[in-house]
């Protein structure tokens, strides 16, 4: 996706008011005004980012009602696969998942990235997950999609996907022979447990899986669960049991604002910012320093 039309030239050229926003239904939870606004003040800009509240059946008005000085949306639920049919162009990520967590708005539209997938591998990486053999994913959402694709991302070549209706993971299959790996299916409250060195959740916060949840962090490594509210929530709380570490939703949250924030200011996602390291220590303390 080289080569984007931005609204507004890039740094230090900037001659009029920059806005950008989250929008999602629900919105009041969201911590990206918080990130976004360190990002940009660490790079000495003065965007205004804010959050909306809006549904779905809303979306494409307000989308067109958007003027020039508008660069770009974060999306979240339930967005995101709107926002995929809407755009112009999707990097690859987006297209694997039929997600956009980010559009960038330009002379010639919006264009749609997801970039929950490199967020959930750079987070992975954090914690020490380097080339696992395989990687235990629960859930069959979008975030599970992206779950999946992340894996396959940071080398893993078996992927065992477990949903309450296996049948609707069934195309996790199709994905993983496109990504090159290995898909397995499984209920998630089947108590046959081969060992995995990461497990991501990708349920609704507050699932409780009762039992299965102890039988699952056997042999499960490390847990990143998406959830980043309520904790420690109760899939964490199992594998804390068990003696195995349990992380919340904020390393993802955090490396896909960094990634959105890189298509904000460049339109590319893999072009790192100028003094990106400070501003990824500005980002970090806003929202995990309180």
């Amino acid at each position: 996706m080289a080569g984007l039309v931005l609204r507004q030239p890039e740094l230090g050229m900037l001659t009029g008011p920059t806005r950008l926003a989250v929008w999602g239904d629900p919105i009041s939870h969201s911590r990206s005004p918080r990130l976004h606004a360190a990002a940009y003040g660490a790079l000495g800009l003065e965007w205004e980012y804010g959050r909306q509240r809006v549904p779905a059946s809303a979306f494409d008005d307000h989308l067109a009602g958007l003027d020039a000085t508008w660069r770009g949306l974060s999306l979240t639920m339930p967005l995101k696969t709107i926002a995929a049919r809407t755009a112009h162009s999707l990097d690859e990520d987006a297209r694997r998942t039929g997600a956009v967590n980010t559009l960038m708005l330009t002379d010639d539209g919006p264009h749609g990235f997801n970039t929950d997938v490199r967020g959930l591998a750079r987070a992975l990486a954090e914690i020490g997950v380097h080339a696992p053999g395989a990687v235990r994913v629960l859930g069959a959402g979008a975030t599970a999609t992206s779950a999946v694709v992340s894996a396959a991302r940071v080398g893993a070549d078996l992927i065992e996907v477990r949903a309450r209706r296996p049948e609707a993971a069934e195309p996790f299959r199709t994905l993983g022979d496109a990504l090159g790996v290995e898909v397995r299916v499984r209920a998630i409250d089947d108590d046959s447990v081969d060992p995995v060195d990461a497990t991501i959740a990708a349920l609704p916060g507050g699932t409780d899986l009762g039992p299965v949840a102890d039988v699952l962090a056997s042999g499960s490594g490390p847990l990143i669960d998406v959830v980043y509210g309520g904790w420690p929530t109760p899939l964490a709380q199992a594998w804390h049991r068990a003696g195995v570490a349990a992380h919340d939703g904020l390393g993802m949250l955090l490396h896909q604002a960094l990634l959105q924030v890189r298509v904000f200011v460049h339109g590319d996602p893999g072009r790192p910012l100028d003094r990106e390291d400070a501003v990824l220590s500005a980002m970090r303390t806003a929202v995990m320093g309180d």
